[in-house]
């Protein structure tokens, strides 16, 4: 049985060897025991300069090979029925900013109120390395922001159900509710939660516990690859993106399944003799 976690997110008592060694043994993704074990080196590392340990428990461990994952970008009948399930306005809401977006999820999470730019459609945001950057969403965003927002005008955008715990940074605090900001954990977690059928349509709903539904990168995934499909210009694709290089598209610009079906279809000579 999955236990619900609070909404924010209190430290926890971690070995990341312990944990990296466990993972390498059991049946996790390829992706997530090279995570954890960078994360193990990363810190046995600080460790070794603080002259805490001598060796390296990891030797011995190798990262796994990671094959491509091509089934990233979910399909459009996938996005139009996300916009369909029932959850709150918060989660409507920043499911619609990220899709419109193509946003990272950590990057709207930490958006406040006032790094919105409702009339321009777009916020800022601080982007990897600490560039300050902005994201532009649509309509759907726009309608649904000033119920989200009500009354304030400050603090963060994106607020957990609860007053702060003791100790939350100011930063992470709205000033006004006193509520606390949505942690990408459970962001993170409230999305896979609602999206379990959606993921597996042939399940059973009795079996929901057992299903893993969708992460939120495949929002920001998805929007890419479609604005690709549509022929979306590669200098676009990098603004949209705000990537560095060409070289990271290449992951969002293949085409995604509806596509690939649209190609096949309209190239099937039995189609072509009924029209």
């Amino acid at each position: 049985m999955r236990v619900r976690r609070s909404e924010t997110c209190p430290k926890e008592s971690r070995n990341p060897v312990q944990e990296c060694t466990s993972n390498s043994r059991s049946g996790r993704d390829a992706d997530t025991v090279n995570r954890e074990l960078s994360i193990a080196r990363k810190a046995i590392g600080w460790w070794q300069r603080q002259g805490w340990i001598e060796g390296d428990p990891t030797i011995g461990i190798e990262r796994r090979p990671a094959p491509p994952d091509r089934t990233k970008a979910l399909a459009e009948n996938q996005i139009a029925a996300l916009w369909r399930l029932d959850v709150t306005l918060r989660e409507t809401t920043q499911w619609k900013m990220l899709y419109e977006s193509a946003a990272r999820a950590d990057e709207v999470l930490c958006l406040n109120v006032e790094d919105l730019y409702p009339q321009d459609k777009r916020g800022r945001i601080t982007a990897k390395g600490g560039a300050t950057e902005w994201i532009h969403w649509q309509s759907g965003t726009s309608q649904l922001l000033p119920r989200l927002i009500a009354r304030r005008n400050r603090g963060p955008l994106f607020l957990t159900d609860r007053k702060a715990p003791a100790g939350t940074p100011t930063l992470d605090a709205c000033p006004e509710t006193g509520r606390a900001r949505l942690s990408y954990r459970r962001a993170e977690e409230i999305f896979e939660e609602n999206t379990r059928l959606l993921a597996n349509p042939l399940a059973s709903p009795d079996d929901i516990e057992d299903l893993d539904g969708w992460t939120l990168h495949r929002l920001r995934h998805s929007a890419l690859t479609h604005d690709a499909e549509d022929g979306t210009s590669t200098p676009m694709l990098l603004a949209r993106s705000r990537h560095a290089s060409v070289r990271p598209l290449e992951r969002y610009a293949r085409p995604g399944v509806d596509s690939v079906a649209r190609h096949v279809a309209e190239r099937d000579p039995a189609a072509r003799r009924r029209t």
